[in-house]
């Protein structure tokens, strides 16, 4: 990779941290609206298809606001470890603050890192994953292949992501919404073009369903599979180590 590719791709990173540090305020609120509350149940069944038990250890790359982390906290219980990792500070002081609202605080530690480079020992934890966060990394390969590292062996990578719709008409009506009506709803309330014109550019340029498990199985990912949400708006993808 040569210097100025370098450059882009910190160019970009920096692009991205900006902008959830300026929509972190409003990024729960938002999710909800624009998901029409479909982000919570795809969160949930996340956590019940992690494999993991209680007492389990578990890492949430791009955990944002905690969501996910608290979700599998329910799952690992009192005894168990999850750990939540974005790179984002003002996404974290929320997940630490509805930590502490839940009563959630010794279960739940959020650190500050970059899901390129974890800060983690290998084989530490029984499962990894990442919601809406693979699409925003500048390196998605490399991502993966950390994730998989930090995860024992037998255990699983699940990757939360938009994906492709596969309802013929209602594909159609959801791509009117995602490329036009969802940037406008954002824009209104965030007052910031270019938040939600960055999603539906990301998630039409990021791999379909197909693309995404052919891209793991190279990766070295075991008993590759995924399940479309929703009719594909969301899909989730497992793999094991």
């Amino acid at each position: 990779m040569t210097r100025k590719d370098e450059a882009a791709l910190e160019e970009r990173e920096q692009y991205v941290q900006d902008l959830f540090r300026r929509v972190a305020p409003r990024y729960d609120f938002l999710n909800r609206l624009l998901s029409f509350r479909r982000d919570v149940a795809w969160r949930r069944f996340t956590a019940r298809q992690a494999g993991l038990v209680p007492g389990g250890r578990v890492l949430d790359v791009a955990t944002g606001t905690g969501d996910l982390a608290f979700d599998l906290a329910a799952v690992v219980g009192r005894e168990g470890r999850v750990v939540g990792l974005d790179f984002t500070e003002e996404m974290l002081v929320r997940a630490r603050r509805k930590a502490d609202k839940l009563g959630l605080g010794d279960v739940c530690t959020f650190v500050q890192g970059n899901a390129l480079d974890l800060p983690f020992g290998e084989n530490e934890f029984d499962a990894a994953t990442i919601a809406f966060g693979l699409r925003n990394v500048v390196d998605r390969e490399r991502c993966l292949l950390e994730m998989k590292r930090v995860v024992r062996p037998g255990g699983r990578v699940l990757v939360l992501e938009f994906s492709r719709p596969v309802w013929p008409v209602f594909r159609q009506v959801y791509l009117l919404y995602f490329r036009y009506v969802l940037p406008w709803i954002g824009r209104l309330i965030q007052g910031d073009p270019d938040t939600y014109r960055y999603l539906p550019e990301t998630v039409l340029a990021f791999p379909d369903q197909e693309a995404l498990a052919a891209m793991m199985r190279e990766l070295g990912f075991r008993n590759v599979r995924y399940h479309n949400l929703t009719g594909g708006i969301c899909a989730l993808h497992i793999g094991e180590v």
